[in-house]
C-alpha cells in the first residue's frame, strides 16, 4: 500500500505541493505558498502519494472554497485530484478520495463536492461516478458540480450570472486569476504576449478572495478566466499561438 503525505504549514517547505516543484525560486511558487499559509488556517487539506508516486488532492471546508459553489458550508469541497505518469491507473485517485471522505465524516462534514469538467485541468466526471457522486448542478461548456452526501439536507449549487460577470470585465484582453494554481501565472504571460502580438488591451487580476471569486469569476473554474471583450473565451491553461489562434478565428 503507497504511503500518504499530509501536508502541513510546518512542512509544506520541505515537501512541497506537488505543482511547480522544480521552481521553488519562482514567482508563481511563493504565491502558491502564501496562499496556502493563508488556507490552512481556514482547514484546508493537501494529501500527497509518498513512496515515489506521483499524485495528491487538495480540499477544504466549503465556505472557503476556491470555485464557483454557493451552499456548500455543511460540505468539503475537492479544488484538485491529480494523478500522472506511472502512478495511473493503480487506484490511487480511490486512496486519495478515501482521505477526503474521511476527513469530511471525523470532521462532521455532510458530505464532500468537486467541481468536475469533460475538458482538462478538473476530475473527469467518471472519477467520482464511480464511487457513488451525483451531478447536482452544471453549467456550460462542460462543467458539473458532483456531490456524495453522506446525510440529507439542503444541495450546494454553481454560482449564477456567468455571462454578466465576464461583461463587467470591459473591453480587450483580460485575465482573472489566482494564486490557487501556480501555473496560472504562466497562463497571465501567455495572455499578455498573445494581447501584444493582435494589439489589444489587456488586464491580469489577481483574486485575493472566496468571496472575491464568487463575485467576479465568469465560470465555475472560478481561479482562472480569459475574457475578450466581455466574453469568456477560455477557462483553462492556454498557450500563446492558442489564444491568437482563438481570437483570429472568432
Amino acid at each position: 500500500m503507497v504511503s500518504i503525505v499530509t501536508v502541513t504549514d510546518a512542512s509544506v517547505d520541505a515537501t512541497g505541493f506537488f505543482c511547480k516543484m522544480s521552481a521553488r525560486k519562482s514567482e508563481a511558487w511563493q504565491a502558491k505558498r502564501a496562499w496556502l499559509r493563508a488556507r490552512f488556517t481556514e482547514g484546508l487539506q493537501l494529501r500527497l502519494l509518498g513512496d515515489g508516486e506521483r499524485g495528491f488532492v487538495e480540499f477544504i471546508p466549503g465556505r472557503y472554497a476556491w470555485r464557483g459553489i454557493e451552499g456548500a458550508e455543511d460540505f468539503v469541497v475537492i479544488h484538485c485530484l491529480w494523478v500522472v505518469g506511472k502512478s495511473k491507473g493503480n487506484g490511487y485517485s480511490g486512496l486519495l478520495l478515501d482521505e477526503v471522505e474521511g476527513w469530511a465524516k471525523q470532521n462532521g462534514y455532510r458530505g464532500v463536492a468537486a467541481l468536475t469538467s469533460t475538458g482538462n485541468w478538473l476530475i473527469a466526471p467518471g472519477v467520482l461516478e464511480r464511487r457513488g457522486y451525483v451531478p447536482v448542478d452544471h453549467a456550460p461548456p462542460g462543467f458539473a458540480l458532483m456531490l456524495r452526501a453522506f446525510a440529507p439536507g439542503p444541495t450546494p449549487r454553481l454560482c449564477q450570472g456567468w455571462e454578466e460577470k465576464a461583461r463587467a470585465l470591459g473591453p480587450g484582453l483580460n485575465v482573472l486569476r489566482s494564486a490557487q494554481c501556480p501555473y496560472l501565472a504562466d497562463a497571465a504571460e501567455n495572455a499578455r504576449s498573445a494581447a501584444q502580438k493582435l494589439g489589444l488591451p489587456f488586464s491580469d487580476r489577481v483574486i485575493e478572495s472566496a468571496d472575491a471569486l464568487r463575485g467576479l469569476a465568469p465560470s465555475p473554474y472560478g481561479v482562472f478566466a480569459l475574457v475578450l471583450d466581455g466574453k469568456l473565451i477560455s477557462s483553462t491553461y492556454l498557450l500563446e499561438k492558442d489564444i491568437v489562434k482563438i481570437i483570429r478565428g472568432r
